[in-house]
């Protein structure tokens, strides 16, 4: 056996359980907000504006909420409307509405034959299971140091009118960690649809999840939207999801005040109101956007030395190696590896076989389809950090194996 093969084997005779296949905060990133078990007291249910947040009601939010999320926003509270725990779950209805209702109660999309996004890959998985679900054909457009490739994604809302939208993840995508530039925003703003009710979906989510340097302020899609004459494009979403407790958090959505009108007016056709008392709670727990912003530098202490050790078992265990690359991002909950072509589902197949599980291989393309087999999502933010370090050693490990596995096969 050779040496590669033999250290891998040691690693599975362990017998090893270590699970890296989500970006789930940590239970020491969660107990920083053990408070909100016990911010309201007997007596504390009104709103600032005198509602019972006890009660029924408020279907944009309670004012002091929505003040916080438009105040990271850079937007005013009319622009923003919050929901429950979950930013996808608004994504998800938003689609869902455009398909039956149309983006303004116009043409439903489902109406007007085949409906397609573009899908900037690698991205976000849970993006794609939307698409996948309501029958979108989803269009792939890859990704560089800047964003999407906006000369793709330009030529492709141009001249289809099928195009209805685009994800987004701005600030440290998923799972590359890019950080989009301030001219990729802007030709956003600038993009001339075929189709009228084309929508950029600009999910946000970590937008304040920045653990080295200073927090990305990118120009505001909503104002450059409006001052290009596309003021109800964009469709804005975050959450404290991995702020708080991604079980008992708040989301947002937001975007002009006509559009946020138009969702209003859906939302009163169902529900009766979100979630006061859990917006109550983040309001008396943060107080306002600067407590956001101290909780996540408390956040950032715990994440900083994970993605170090990621960073540190890579250099260790690959620096050097032909056709292998990975993202080193300043924020965000991922890193992505590029393994040499072919190797990606042979090296999770390994590491699961040594007991650590990765998100699958392709979970980052549309359909689940890598056209190369080499993108590998690592997420280092759940294991402790030694726990972590194992599973990187695993990891290098099964790279690799697979490598010379695969130049094996070429030279038989």
């Amino acid at each position: 056996m050779n040496p590669t093969a033999a250290r891998y084997e040691a690693f599975v005779k362990r017998g090893l359980s270590l699970n890296m296949t989500r970006g789930v905060p940590s239970k020491e990133q969660l107990d920083l907000s053990r408070g909100l078990l016990t911010c309201l007291g007997d007596d504390d249910y009104l709103s600032e504006n005198g509602a019972d947040c006890r009660s029924y009601g408020i279907l944009d939010g309670l004012p002091e909420i929505r003040r916080i999320f438009a105040d990271i926003l850079d937007l005013t509270p009319g622009e923003v409307i919050v929901g429950n725990n979950s930013s996808l779950a608004l994504m998800f209805d938003n689609v869902a509405s455009n398909m039956s209702r149309g983006v303004r109660e116009d043409t439903p999309w489902a109406a007007q034959g085949e409906v397609k996004f573009l899908c900037p890959s690698p991205g976000y998985d849970r993006h794609f299971t939307i698409c996948d679900y309501f029958h979108i054909k989803m269009i792939p457009v890859g990704m560089t140091a800047n964003g999407p490739n906006m000369d793709e994604v330009e030529r492709l809302v141009a001249s289809d009118p099928s195009v209805k939208g685009i994800w987004c993840v701005p600030v440290f995508s998923n799972p590359g960690g890019v950080v989009y530039s301030d001219e990729t925003v802007r030709r956003f703003a600038n993009l001339k649809p075929a189709a009228q009710d084309f929508r950029i979906y600009w999910d946000n989510a970590y937008c304040i999840h920045q653990f080295s340097g200073e927090h990305p302020r990118l120009p505001n899609i909503v104002r450059e939207c409006a001052a290009a004459g596309n003021p109800h494009m964009p469709l804005v979403f975050t959450s404290f999801s991995k702020v708080s407790f991604p079980g008992a958090a708040v989301s947002c959505l937001a975007s002009s005040e006509e559009n946020c009108a138009y969702v209003k007016k859906r939302l009163s056709a169902q529900m009766i109101g979100p979630d006061k008392l859990r917006q109550l709670m983040h309001v008396r727990f943060f107080g306002g956007a600067e407590g956001v912003y101290a909780h996540m530098r408390r956040h950032a202490e715990i994440l900083r030395p994970k993605f170090a050790a990621v960073e540190d078992a890579l250099r260790r265990g690959l620096s050097g190696l032909p056709d292998c690359f990975w993202t080193t991002p300043l924020g965000g909950y991922f890193v992505s590896f590029n393994a040499p072509k072919g190797c990606a589902k042979r090296i999770v197949k390994l590491c699961a076989d040594a007991g650590v599980a990765l998100t699958p291989a392709g979970a980052t393309f549309p359909y689940g389809r890598d056209p190369d087999d080499r993108n590998i999502r690592i997420a280092p933010t759940f294991p402790p950090i030694e726990e972590l370090r194992t599973a990187m050693e695993v990891f290098c490990s099964a790279v690799l194996l697979a490598k010379e596995e695969k130049e094996e096969t070429n030279r038989g």
